[in-house]
């Protein structure tokens, strides 16, 4: 009886000891289970970028200047120009243009100065002096001065030569001629001849005076 039972226990505790062994070595715990909800990858579409080129302003300077689109819009600037062009302003071109402006009476403007009709040197003792209006006798009147004296006071100027002579000091012998009006059609004009003593020409020419200015002569006796 003893055998018997000495016998069981050793059988049972056989079995126990390789029942642990067995569970030990086998067993795996089990993760938690993950209830989390999976996130759908997305994938983004493919853009196709164009490549950037800088663009050579010196060979295309129309680039960056804005063009206009079909519907009234201003497109992207792509014409721009860092090249100078003839439209951009030149400062100096406001004054020019402001200084060769025409007025309504541009050609009474143009006449509105005095004449300079020269220097001429000459060995003679007298100077003859002749003049007549230039174009159609308009009722032009002058007035003539010789070295800043009044030598003719009032000269209405006629379709045929008339004058003066003039006894010539040694130097400068300055003769004026002095528009008091422009006649019926300005400017006032004339056309005059100065001969020497020996009646040689010295000088012709002509003057278009506004009033109130001179047409100036010097003649130099040497």
């Amino acid at each position: 009886m003893k055998r018997i039972l000495f016998l069981l226990i050793t059988v049972t505790m056989s079995l126990s000891g390789y029942a642990q062994s067995e569970f030990n070595s086998k067993f795996k715990a089990i993760p938690p289970k993950n209830n989390a909800p999976k996130m759908k990858k997305e994938t983004l579409p493919k853009v196709d970028i164009p490549p950037i080129n800088t663009p050579n302003v010196f060979k295309s300077p129309d680039i960056f200047s804005p063009k206009p689109s079909p519907l009234g819009s201003i497109a992207p600037a792509d014409n721009f120009s860092m090249t100078p062009k003839n439209e951009f302003i030149n400062p100096g071109d406001v004054y020019k243009d402001k200084w060769n402006k025409k007025e309504d009476n541009s050609q009474g403007i143009v006449y509105r100065k005095n004449q300079n009709l020269g220097n001429f040197a000459t060995g003679s003792t007298t100077a003859k002096v002749m003049y007549r209006d230039a174009a159609y006798v308009d009722g032009d009147q002058i007035r003539v001065y010789l070295n800043d004296k009044v030598i003719q006071q009032q000269v209405n100027l006629d379709s045929e030569f008339k004058g003066f002579e003039i006894v010539l000091e040694k130097g400068f012998n300055k003769i004026d001629f002095e528009a008091l009006n422009q006649g019926s059609s300005g400017p006032n004009t004339a056309e005059f001849k100065v001969y020497d003593d020996k009646g040689s020409l010295i000088s012709a020419s002509q003057w278009n005076l506004g009033t109130g200015f001179k047409a100036t002569i010097i003649l130099v006796k040497e």
